[in-house]
């Protein structure tokens, strides 16, 4: 059942309780689990966080798995938990408590696409898994679905023990090729959701690789959630000045990054975004986002990587940020 109404959303300033010695300059992963548990995928010092529902601190692992860049954290119907790191092209599982139950790929070897390592715009073919990974989604039979961005062009289908069923996508900008495919989403009524991102757009599947429709109505989307009465929710990253979408050509005004909502059916409910940044309940770069039981909503930021190391926004600007449904 969808519904066209728009949510409103309160920031909750203070939430995370993060424990002393604990960073993270970008926040790029978050899930929640079956208890409307949090669990932050950071880089830098890359590891896995996680809180109650109220912000106070639980636990962290993943100290020395994974590389400065980790890519996006997903939560099985099972409550284990997925990661991709575009750093050794690997997808992990593990148990809630960081056990490592899963590895799919092999670290530090990368499929053959023609990449040259620098630009996504470089990648000549769709490979094999994979080569950088973006983003995973399990759908409720335990099917996994990852997105392979940033040195690939598709997406790629297992079963629950990870045999691959099916790759589908090529580099380009027509239906059914990507130019950065950032995430990927399984969504209520059983269709692919693929962020697009460097194209601008959402590709929508069905759950073997049949193009349905497109959404070009987004900007530069970076992750896609959904909530339990039908919405979709879209992270959408910053276009500056001087930067060039593939679909749109070269950008010429500051186009904000934030939020995006929408019905299943691409109607936009709210669109939520300022120039003013640097402001507790804005945004610099959404990279990840999710709804939990409650419909609150979490949104990660890189910031560090897109705003701070270009002098764009201070080092203490917000990474991670809770909003209580009102």
């Amino acid at each position: 059942m969808t519904t066209t109404t728009a949510p409103k959303f309160q920031v909750m300033e203070g939430w995370e309780k993060l424990p002393p010695g604990y960073i993270h300059k970008d926040v790029d992963g978050v899930a929640v689990d079956s208890r409307d548990n949090v669990y932050l995928m950071t880089r830098q010092d890359a590891r896995v966080i996680v809180y109650d529902r109220d912000g106070r601190f639980l636990r962290s692992w993943g100290e020395g798995i994974f590389t400065p860049r980790t890519h996006g954290i997903e939560i099985g119907p099972d409550d284990r938990v997925y990661t991709v790191d575009d750093g050794d092209h690997t997808l992990r599982k593990f148990t809630p408590q960081g056990e490592q139950v899963m590895m799919l790929g092999t670290p530090g070897v990368a499929s053959d696409t023609g990449y040259d390592g620098k630009s996504h715009g470089s990648v000549q073919w769709g490979g094999p898994p994979f080569n950088r990974p973006t983003g995973i989604s399990v759908a409720p039979d335990g099917e996994i679905y990852v997105s392979d961005g940033y040195g690939n062009s598709r997406i790629h289908r297992f079963t629950a023990d990870g045999t691959l069923i099916q790759s589908w996508g090529d580099p380009g900008e027509g239906p059914g090729q990507f130019r950065l495919p950032h995430t990927v989403a399984i969504s209520p009524d059983n269709r692919v959701f693929v962020a697009d991102r460097e194209n601008d757009r959402i590709q929508i599947f069905s759950r073997d690789g049949e193009f349905l429709e497109m959404w070009n109505h987004v900007q530069r989307p970076t992750d896609i959630a959904f909530d339990k009465e039908g919405r979709v929710y879209v992270s959408e990253l910053w276009w500056v000045p001087g930067h060039k979408s593939f679909t749109r050509g070269p950008i010429k005004h500051d186009q904000p990054g934030g939020v995006r909502v929408l019905d299943l059916a691409g109607n936009v409910l709210l669109h939520w975004c300022s120039a003013d940044r640097e402001a507790s309940g804005n945004f610099v770069a959404p990279h990840t986002l999710c709804v939990d039981s409650r419909g609150d909503l979490y949104v990660g930021e890189v910031t560090w990587t897109f705003g701070v190391s270009r002098s764009c926004v201070r080092e203490d600007t917000h990474t991670f940020q809770k909003f209580l449904r009102r």
